[in-house]
């Protein structure tokens, strides 16, 4: 069976945590793991913390999360409509950011390390769109 949603969230950092419960209770149909929500819940809230802090400068900004689930494989993409990313490459590189020093540089390979696939296309000026697989039931 496939399901799916989409929605529009303001880019504020409350609403990481509120990104991460609706993914988590989206996918409790395939009876996750403890293992797998937590992994999800993770990746979610780079994606979002990520839009939230590099996307729009601090200026008022949309994040949407959509996604899908086909059989036990979801599918998410969480976007942005903000500055966009000059280089996906130099971007997905372990300890780089532009967030300045209290950033760590993680966030692209703390997804690709909880996740099982990690796309990331952007266009500059236009936004940023990633998105993330993960097949759950498969230990």
């Amino acid at each position: 069976m496939k399901n799916y949603f989409k929605i529009q969230l303001p880019a504020i950092g409350e609403n990481e945590s509120f990104a991460r419960s609706i993914l988590s209770s989206f996918v409790l149909s395939l009876s996750p793991t403890i293992e797998e929500i937590n992994d999800l819940k993770t990746a979610i809230s780079e994606a979002v913390t990520n839009c939230v802090v590099h996307a729009y400068n601090k200026n008022d900004g949309v994040i949407e999360i959509s996604a899908e689930i086909n059989e036990n494989l979801l599918s998410v993409t969480i976007s942005d409509f903000g500055k966009g990313i000059a280089d996906i490459e130099k971007a997905k590189t372990p300890m780089y950011t532009s967030g300045g020093d209290e950033r760590s540089g993680m966030g692209f390979t703390i997804m690709e390390t909880f996740m099982d696939t990690l796309e990331v296309s952007s266009k500059l000026g236009e936004g940023t769109s990633v998105t993330m697989t993960k097949t759950f039931g498969i230990c």
